[in-house]
């Protein structure tokens, strides 16, 4: 394989991703950055398939060095703007080490960032940020009334984040993402989409998810409980706190937990078909 300065190494939960980033980074010198919202907390590995679930949460793996796996408590969050500072931080000392940052994960809004960067955004006061995060918490339908149409997203956090700059600024944050961007990854790292079929994909997810549960799953849903933390953020969570609430039984956990992967899986080929422009894409690997 052709040596490139930098990689993102992308796909749906369950491609095999991660085990493709961890080999390619034994032949090419690689260090592996996190790319992925969830498995960025410490405490829900398994829940978020992280490399590190069931393992000691160290700086490598096998001798690859890791950065940005579970290292925030799950009572901190933290915006795309964070996020893409923190990357372009450990891209640099990679870079300077002489190393070839591979980020890798599955999420769309990170992703996008590296590559294009992000629209300036305004500073958001204390106030602004606990007005949006009370009014999600109370009724997310009816705050999502507040957003324009032309904004998508519909989970807690995003919703939050685009309340609290209308808040603060009175203009809605689909007006502050229209401005130019900057801030990407340069040059712009070498894009390989692990697209495995979508039937591939549910064997897989339908094998690890009782594994999950044996790794200790359930302990960590409730440490999100225990955290206050929004479960809505991580499929299998959601399933697992329900559970453990009494509201659902373990049977109907596994079975639900199962189905919204597979949904999430089959959103995510979407977006990569329709916003990610791949410069190699891979139909499966072997996990």
């Amino acid at each position: 394989m052709k040596k490139y300065d930098s990689y993102i190494i992308a796909g749906p939960t369950a491609s095999g991703k991660s085990d493709f980033a961890h080999n390619l980074a034994k032949l090419v010198n690689g260090i592996i950055i996190n790319c992925d919202s969830v498995q960025i907390y410490k405490g829900i590995e398994n829940i978020s398939a992280s490399p590190f679930a069931g393992m000691p949460i160290t700086d490598e793996i096998d001798g690859v060095p890791y950065r940005l796996f579970s290292i925030l408590p799950l009572d901190k969050q933290i915006s795309v703007v964070d996020y893409l500072h923190m990357a372009k931080k450990e891209y640099d000392k990679a870079k300077t080490a002489g190393l070839t940052p591979i980020f890798v994960g599955g999420t769309g809004y990170y992703i996008n960032a590296v590559i294009n960067g992000i629209s300036p955004m305004p500073e958001v006061s204390k106030e602004a940020r606990d007005k949006a995060r009370d009014l999600v918490a109370k009724d997310l339908e009816a705050a999502r009334k507040l957003l324009p149409s032309d904004f998508k997203a519909t989970d807690s956090q995003r919703v939050a984040r685009a309340l609290e700059v209308f808040f603060e600024t009175g203009k809605h944050i689909t007006y502050w993402q229209s401005l130019p961007r900057s801030g990407a990854i340069e040059p712009t790292p070498h894009k390989i989409l692990i697209n495995s079929p979508l039937d591939i994909l549910h064997k897989r997810i339908a094998a690890r998810i009782p594994k999950m549960l044996e790794g200790g799953a359930i302990a960590e849903a409730q440490a999100v409980i225990d955290s206050g933390w929004d479960e809505s953020r991580a499929i299998g969570a959601t399933q697992l706190c329900s559970f453990l609430r009494g509201e659902i039984t373990q049977e109907d956990c596994i079975k639900n937990w199962i189905t919204k992967t597979n949904q999430y899986a089959k959103r995510q080929r979407t977006w990569f078909r329709t916003q990610f422009t791949a410069d190699e894409e891979i139909k499966s690997v072997t996990k």
